[in-house]
C-alpha cells in the first residue's frame, strides 16, 4: 500500500511511533526514525532492516525547530523526497492543577504542541518546494475533546493539535498537501505504563467500548490507511481512533 513512499516519523522509538515505523516498512515505505532516545531510535531502525526494509535514525528533539528541519532534510537527502510526515512524538505529565508547576506545563506544550507545529511547518515547506503533494499526520487525542483532571498541559496541547490540523489543511490544500490527525484514546504505550500505579490504563480501558486498551499496532494500522492513496478524500479531519471513547464515555 505504501510502496516507495518516504516517511518521517517522530517519536519512532517506542509506542505508536515504533509500531507505525514497522507497519510502514512492511508496506514498502522507507522510514526516517526521528527520535530523541538514541537506543529506541537505533533499535527500531534495526527492526525495520531485519524485515528487509529501509530506515535511518535521526536524533531529534521535536521541541527544537532546527532538529525537526534536520529530520526532514535527512529524508530528502537519503531518499530523494518526502511523502509522509507523522508528527507523533509526545510526553505526558500528571499533577492536580494546584500542584502543577509552570515548567511542567511548558515542557508538555513544547513537545506536544510546538513539536507538531514545527513538523507541519518543516514538512509543509519541503513538500511545497519539491512540488510533492504529500501527507502530514498529527497525533491528537480524545483529550482534545474531553476534559480530565490532572493533565491540563496535555489538554491544551492536544486541543491545539486539533485546530492546527484544520488550519494547516486549509492553507496547504492549494498545494495538494493533505493534513489530518488521529485521536487515540487509551493505548498501551510507555506513557500509560508510566502511570500504572495510578491505575490510568484501567480507567481509560473502562471508557472504551470494548473495555480494553488499544495496542500501538492498532493505531499504526489506521495511520497506514490514512497514508494510502485510497484515503485521498480524507483531509482536514481528526480521525477518532479511540474505540468509541469520545462518543460513548
Amino acid at each position: 500500500m505504501l510502496e516507495g513512499k518516504v516517511a518521517v516519523i517522530t517519536g519512532a522509538g517506542s509506542g505508536i511511533g515504533r509500531a507505525t515505523a514497522l507497519k510502514f516498512a512492511r508496506e514498502g515505505a522507507r522510514v526516517v526514525a526521528a527520535e530523541l532516545d538514541e537506543r529506541g531510535g537505533e533499535g527500531v531502525v534495526r527492526e525495520v532492516r531485519s524485515l528487509g526494509g529501509e530506515a535511518v535514525f535521526v536524533r531529534t528533539d521535536v521541541s527544537e525547530f532546527a532538529q525537526v528541519e534536520d529530520a526532514v532534510e535527512r529524508a530528502v537527502g537519503e531518499y530523494g523526497t518526502l511523502d509522509v510526515m507523522f508528527n507523533n512524538a509526545g510526553i505526558g505529565h500528571y499533577a492536580p492543577l494546584l500542584e502543577h508547576e509552570p515548567e511542567h506545563y511548558d515542557r508538555v506544550v513544547r513537545v506536544n504542541q510546538y513539536g507538531v507545529y514545527y513538523g507541519i511547518l518543516a514538512a509543509g515547506r519541503k513538500m511545497v518546494a519539491l512540488k510533492n503533494p504529500g501527507l502530514i499526520i498529527n497525533t491528537a487525542s480524545v483529550y482534545a475533546f474531553l476534559a480530565s483532571p490532572g493533565v491540563i498541559g496535555y489538554h491544551a496541547a492536544k486541543g491545539a493539535v486539533k485546530m492546527m490540523t484544520q488550519a494547516a489543511a486549509l492553507e496547504l490544500a492549494p498545494h495538494g498537501i493533505r493534513v489530518v490527525a488521529i485521536a487515540p484514546g487509551g493505548v498501551d504505550t510507555p506513557i500509560i505504563q508510566g502511570y500504572k500505579d495510578m491505575g490510568l490504563g484501567e480507567r481509560l480501558a473502562r471508557g472504551q467500548m470494548r473495555r480494553r486498551l488499544q495496542t500501538p499496532e492498532q493505531i499504526a494500522g489506521a495511520v497506514a490507511l490514512l497514508a494510502t492513496d485510497e484515503a485521498d478524500a480524507i483531509n482536514g479531519s481528526v480521525v477518532m481512533t479511540d474505540d468509541g471513547y469520545a462518543e460513548f464515555k
